[in-house]
Formats: C-alpha cells, sequence, structure tokens
C-alpha cells in the first residue's frame, strides 16, 4: 500500500467536519489499506482520514490488540475518568495532558458496510475519543490541561 502525506497543526483539513462515508467499495478500502501503513510508519496508534487530507468519517486504531476500522463512528456510552499524556502524528513532538473516560463503546461500520460495536478501556478508550475527535473538526490541543515535554 502506500504512505500518504500526513496533514500538521493549522491545516484548515484538520478542522473541518467529516462527511458520512456512503460508498463501501474498493477506493475505501485502498484509503483504510494506505491509512493503516501511514499510521505504522509513524509510529501511531490512530489515524483518522482528515489527517491525510480526506474529509470522510474514517479511522483506522491499533493500540497494540489489532487493527480496528471505524467508518462512521459515533460515541454511544463512555464512564468513568482517565488524564494522562496524548500526543498526535499531526502535531509532532506536542503532548499534553488530557482528561477522557477510561470506557467508551462506540458504534461503527466496518470497511462492507456491517454495523458493530467496539470498546475500549483506558489506552483504547482515549485513542476511540481522540480519532473521532478528529472527523468533527477537533484537535487534542483543545483539550490539553498541561503541556509536558516526553
Amino acid at each position: 500500500m502506500a504512505i500518504r502525506q500526513l496533514r500538521f497543526r493549522e491545516d484548515e483539513v484538520l478542522h473541518k467536519r467529516c462527511k458520512e462515508v456512503k460508498k463501501f467499495d474498493e477506493k475505501l478500502g485502498i484509503l483504510l489499506d494506505d491509512m493503516y501503513d501511514t499510521m505504522t510508519k509513524a509510529d501511531g496508534v490512530g489515524l483518522a482520514a482528515p489527517q491525510v487530507g480526506i474529509l470522510k468519517r474514517a479511522v483506522v486504531i491499533d493500540v497494540g490488540n489489532g487493527r480496528i476500522e471505524l467508518i462512521n463512528p459515533e460515541i454511544i456510552e463512555t464512564s468513568g475518568s482517565q488524564t494522562g499524556s496524548e500526543g498526535c502524528l499531526s502535531f509532532p513532538g506536542v503532548y499534553g495532558e488530557v482528561e477522557r473516560p477510561n470506557y467508551v463503546k462506540v458504534k461503527a461500520q466496518d470497511r462492507n458496510g456491517k454495523w458493530f460495536i467496539a470498546e475500549g478501556e483506558e489506552l483504547l478508550a482515549r485513542a476511540f475519543c481522540h480519532e473521532c475527535d478528529h472527523l468533527d473538526g477537533h484537535v487534542f490541543t483543545e483539550l490539553v490541561k498541561k503541556y509536558i515535554n516526553q
């Protein structure tokens, strides 16, 4: 697959709301594969389509337990709270303390359009929230309580 060009910091595409995916075709599959390869090469745990310049509601995540693809995701349940270090491939070298739910349940579609439920705690819950924020034009720096160096 291909490595896509990441978008950084103030790129306007990072601050726009993404459109719902309506076509579940080979082109979507190529985008998801390219996003995963791009994320992996950059040592990330999540990547949303706007981070590669595509205003579609598509996300890939891998926090070490295997690849997760979320198309048109919607967070339907959260509980608990966690505060921890967060970064973003679109903000290289920037880390900050961000409060997120400790548990998140997401309803999404797979690359074929089939609906499913995904649940996550701790890092996976954080990734679900972080990537879904990207789809609504929000970036993690909007939530940073304190910037930290790592």
